[in-house]
C-alpha cells in the first residue's frame, strides 16, 4: 500500500484516534447533570422511541431502557467516555471499535427519521468498521505496546 506522509497503518491509527476524539466530544458536550439528575437524555429518547414507526424499537425500548432510566443514563454517558479514551489510547481497541459500532447502530436505529443524526452515526459506524477491519491498533496504541491483538 502506498500512502502520502504516513504509512497505511499510521493513517488507520489517525482515523481511530479521530473517532475517539469524536466520542470524547460527544461525552464532553452532554449535560451530565441533566442526564443523571433530571433524566433528560433518556426522557428525550423515550419520546423518540414512543413515536417510532418500528414496533421492535418501541417495544425494545420499553423492555430494556424504560424500567431503568437512571442506570441507562450512566451506561450511555460513560460508554461514550470509555469509547473515546479507549480509541485515543488504543486500549482494548477491537472491543472499543465493536462497541462503538454497536452504539452507533443503536443510535441510528432509534433516530432513523432524524437526518442530521443519521449522517453522524452512519459515518462514525463506517469509521469503526474500517478501523476494525484495518486493525488500526497496529501502531500508536497501548495494545501494540503490550503486544495484544
Amino acid at each position: 500500500m502506498d500512502a502520502i506522509w504516513l504509512s497505511g497503518p499510521e493513517w488507520l491509527a489517525v482515523l481511530r484516534i479521530g473517532l475517539g476524539l469524536w466520542w470524547l466530544e460527544s461525552w464532553r458536550h452532554k449535560d451530565r447533570k441533566g442526564w443523571f439528575e433530571r433524566g433528560t437524555g433518556i426522557a428525550w429518547a423515550a419520546d423518540v422511541a414512543a413515536k417510532h414507526r418500528w414496533n421492535a424499537v418501541r417495544s425494545g425500548f420499553r423492555v430494556v431502557v424504560e424500567p431503568r432510566p437512571r442506570a441507562m443514563a450512566y451506561v450511555v454517558v460513560y460508554a461514550e467516555l470509555a469509547l473515546g479514551l479507549g480509541l485515543v489510547a488504543g486500549f482494548l481497541t477491537p472491543a472499543a471499535l465493536a462497541g462503538g459500532l454497536l452504539l452507533n447502530l443503536l443510535y441510528l436505529t432509534l433516530m432513523i427519521h432524524d437526518w442530521a443524526e443519521q449522517g453522524q452515526n452512519s459515518m462514525m459506524a463506517l469509521i469503526s468498521l474500517v478501523a476494525l477491519f484495518g486493525m488500526s491498533w497496529q501502531v500508536w496504541s497501548v495494545d501494540h505496546a503490550l503486544g495484544w491483538f
